[in-house]
């Protein structure tokens, strides 16, 4: 098996062993697999390293048998050599040593305190935080999660045993979209909360590579660039984003209400090379208290570029007011509480709303919405989408295919947004009729194949009108046309024209005749089945 193989069956196996211990499904599950993957990731990577420094330990039949026998000056030495975005590991926290002990009847304690150790060991830089300060840490204790106590030890070992006979070094070469689709497996099952909850379902890689490829293009000369998402789930957009700047030349910036995000982040930023950006990884509340400020610690700071796929709609009537209370940040308006369903309030308006306030006077920036939006006629919606066509903010919107994304049917468009105001023309895509149909367990789905990322690219940067799947109008234009984005309301109507004689024409209605009165009787047929299997079940 080649390196992705191993890496999706290492998966697999972790994933089997949570099910035989009772965790399958369960809502710590996830918990347990990507710190287990990442705990395996780092002990190969430090090994990795620090061999790249040691001759002693490179030549070494087993390094970490060698590093185990070293002096603690000469760790020392070590540690000051590597780079910051590499963990410090001490001989109890390496696989080896944890694999010599598993025999222990204590061995789920053994093992969790060597997971919260390298967490507090390496507290300042690979741990996230709340809005509050609050640091959280890399690891945390995972076998209490087993509720039979006599079960947890076994546990720790059956979940050892899958890490040994595996190495991450052949993957250290890999580069982005490998650990992006890794990424995208490892996490498969523990995004399911569907279109509305906050900030839980997976934005597909192929819509986060159009935004990115969009917003930054595909040979961009950037520097000390600052990536932001206020919604940033588990950081699909975030990562395409520095993907296509370069990971040594951005800072990635994010905060999300979720702690199951806010994990699932912190995996994804270490294994794409982005590690000093963990301190900006925040969990908590954008809305009512937004972590990422100016100097002045008061006013919102500002990006290069801005990216989300924020939740569409779900009850916050409990911070509402609090919301409502900032109207400069919320200029088009707060949705109100319906009275018949409070969970259908439209909370992504005042993510679009949040972004745009976030853009440097140049800034670029993308977010996912629900199609309807697009062509919004009242309410909050009509208020922003009219603001940034007005202000000459959007320059381009895509329509997605629908069931592209893995837990809402919703249908879904991107908006584009420049705040540098420069464009004369927006560009309007839509995409539905693009994609392939497949099947993901019960689900149908349909996702955009690469041939066709590139025909929207190619089409949107180039501002190409093409017939029945792209134009480009003045602002002028949309505005007259009740400042609708949807592509279709500005495609040429067709009407096809054939010349037939009578008789032909006559024909052609005989047959449509036909054909109706085939479909009534087969109508009225069934009916009347219908109503003698009725009559039987009330005799009978």
């Amino acid at each position: 098996m080649n390196i992705k193989e191993k890496t999706l069956s290492l998966i697999d196996d972790l994933k089997s062993t949570c099910q035989t211990y009772g965790m399958g499904n369960d809502g710590n599950e996830y918990k347990i697999i990507t710190q287990v993957f990442l705990y395996k990731f780092l002990n190969d990577k430090f090994g990795y390293e620090i061999k790249k420094i040691s001759k002693e330990l490179s030549g070494a039949d087993q390094w970490d048998v060698a590093y185990t026998n070293m002096s603690e000056n000469e760790r020392l030495d070590l540690f000051d050599a590597l780079s910051p975005d590499i963990p410090r590991l001490y001989p109890e926290h390496l696989l080896t040593t944890l694999w010599n002990q598993s025999a222990k009847g204590d061995f789920d304690l053994i093992f969790d305190s060597a997971m919260t150790d390298i967490a507090d060991k390496n507290i300042d830089i690979f741990s996230t935080q709340t809005t509050l300060n609050t640091k959280i840490p890399l690891f945390e204790k995972l076998t209490i999660y087993v509720t039979d106590e006599a079960q947890r030890a076994p546990f720790a070992r059956a979940l050892i045993d899958k890490l040994v006979n595996f190495s991450f070094e052949e993957a250290f070469a890999e580069h982005y979209d490998f650990f992006a689709a890794i990424f995208e497996y490892l996490i498969k099952d523990y995004n399911t909360a569907g279109g509305g909850k906050y900030a839980e379902y997976y934005t597909p890689h192929a819509i986060a590579t159009i935004m990115a490829r969009l917003l930054v293009g595909d040979n961009a000369d950037l520097h000390n660039i600052e990536c932001y998402d206020p919604s940033a789930g588990t950081g699909t957009l975030l990562m395409a984003l520095g993907h296509q700047i370069g990971e040594d030349r951005c800072t990635i910036f994010a905060q999300d209400i979720s702690q199951r995000s806010n994990k699932m982040l912190k995996l994804n930023l270490i294994l794409n090379g982005l590690v000093s950006s963990l301190d900006h990884a925040i969990q908590g509340d954008t809305l009512v208290a937004p972590y990422h400020k100016s100097d002045d610690g008061q006013s919102l700071r500002q990006f290069d570029f801005v990216v989300s796929n924020p939740p569409f709609k779900m009850d916050f009537s409990d911070t509402r007011e609090k919301i409502a209370a900032q109207p400069t940040r919320f200029w088009g308006g707060v949705p109100k509480v319906p009275k018949k369903d409070v969970t259908k309030m439209a909370i992504y308006t005042l993510f679009i709303q949040h972004v745009i306030n976030s853009l440097k006077r140049n800034g670029k920036g993308a977010i996912v919405v629900p199609t309807g939006f697009i062509t919004a006629k009242s309410g909050v919606e009509s208020n922003v989408l009219q603001h940034i066509v007005k202000e000459h903010i959007v320059y381009g919107c895509i329509s997605m295919p629908s069931n592209v994304f893995a837990n809402t049917g919703t249908n879904v468009s991107v908006l584009f947004f420049d705040n540098s105001r420069t464009a004369d023309k927006v560009v309007m895509i839509d995409a539905s009729k693009l994609g392939e149909e497949y099947q993901d367990g019960n689900n149908k789905k349909r996702r955009l194949r690469d041939f066709e990322i590139d025909k929207i690219v190619d089409t949107f940067l180039n501002k190409k009108e093409v017939e029945d799947f792209s134009v480009a109008k003045s602002y002028d234009e949309i505005i007259a046309k009740n400042y609708s984005l949807a592509a279709g309301q500005y495609f040429d109507i067709k009407i096809e024209y054939v010349d037939i004689t009578p008789e032909e024409f006559q024909a052609k209605l005989d047959d449509f005749e036909k054909e109706y009165r085939a479909l009534t009787a087969e109508g009225a047929e069934l009916d009347k089945q219908i109503l003698e299997n009725l009559r039987r079940l009330k005799i009978e």
